[in-house]
């Protein structure tokens, strides 16, 4: 102790450990990419998985006979109810004559309104 009780200041005397530093620095980076290599791969897997899933699976031979069915259902002609006049025709027919007699009420309405 120094005059009326006051604590002498010093510095530091040694140096810091530079080898270790770096050698601490270099073994983080080394394991930091480490874990960006195996994300990388984790990652890739996965997303490989999922186009496997949603893209390139062999679709299934049922849901291929349900689509043939659906397909000749929307596309044939059939009666249905003769003594109603009930008939089923092709969906693109249906949607041909839902436009040309939608636009023929819209050319009528037109011609009606001055």
């Amino acid at each position: 102790m120094t005059k009326a009780g006051m604590v002498k200041q010093d510095y530091e005397r040694r140096d810091i450990n530079v080898p270790f530093i770096i050698g601490v620095a270099v073994f983080s980076i080394i394991i930091l990419v480490g874990i960006l290599i195996v994300l990388n791969n984790f990652f890739t897997s996965e997303k490989e998985k999922l186009v496997y899933e949603t893209l390139l699976k062999p679709e299934s031979t049922e849901l291929l006979n349900l689509q043939t069915s659906q397909s000749k259902i929307l596309n044939t002609y059939k009666v249905l109810d003769a003594e109603k006049g009930i008939y089923q025709i092709p969906i693109e027919r249906a949607m041909q004559l839902l436009a040309d007699e939608y636009a023929q009420k819209r050319e009528n309405r037109k011609k009606d309104t001055p």
